[in-house]
């Protein structure tokens, strides 16, 4: 089967603004045929934590050799697939914000974005899992998160315009990044991952679960 290319050129990318990189990516792989028309192959995962730090390896913004830095939060876009089905490859730019998977377990990919295995780190992730289509629907942001206190732009904005919900929603981005030890499922169960469907700020696990989450996935 041959390989997709998953080219920067294709798509809106602009540097700071991760979660609107992702919701332009859930949108543009369904339009080109990288991922079923509707989405559903896809998930916006957001990643913080009850303190906002959230360190990554392999980021272009780092200024240090190894690339490391700590963001308050970050979103990637994982696209789930059935067996047979081939990986993209993938521009360099676009490696910490999307993963192809059939499971996340031993996946190079989360080892290359997170760098230490989980329990070598002193920070406990936090991910809400939330399903593309829902995610396109119900999202909103204006940006006001990017800004300064004198009204200034903290990075220069998308091109594109700032994204409304349809529900008329402006700004909802603390809703999905507010992430609390409380509020994560305790256990994985069918009535969790049936939720991930369901529910407009999706589900939300620990660092220990995910792998196990994306598991359970049916498909």
């Amino acid at each position: 089967m041959t390989t997709s290319h998953l080219d920067i050129s294709q798509f809106d990318h602009t540097p700071f603004y991760c979660e609107e990189n992702v919701y332009m990516l859930c949108k543009k792989l369904g339009m080109i045929g990288m991922a079923d028309a509707d989405g559903s192959d896809l998930f916006a995962v957001f990643i913080s934590n009850e303190k906002k730090q959230v360190p990554l390896w392999n980021q272009k913004a780092s200024k240090r050799a190894d690339g490391i830095i700590l963001w308050d939060y970050h979103v990637i876009c994982i696209q789930k697939k059935k067996e047979g089905s081939s990986p993209p490859q993938i521009d360099h730019l676009f490696a910490s914000e999307y993963l192809y998977i059939h499971s996340l377990r031993g996946s190079a990919q989360t080892e290359t974005l997170y760098g230490t295995p989980l329990g070598a780190r002193n920070l406990m992730l936090f991910f809400r899992i939330v399903h593309a289509p829902t995610f396109l629907q119900s999202f909103a942001s204006d940006r006001r998160h990017m800004k300064n206190s004198n009204g200034n732009w903290i990075a220069p904005p998308p091109a594109h315009d700032p994204i409304v919900a349809d529900d008329g929603s402006l700004y909802n981005l603390d809703e999905y990044i507010r992430m609390n030890a409380v509020d994560a499922v305790t256990q994985l169960q069918d009535d969790t991952i049936s939720a991930v469907f369901t529910h407009k700020y999706g589900v939300l696990v620990s660092e220990s679960q995910l792998e196990d989450f994306f598991s359970l996935l049916s498909g």
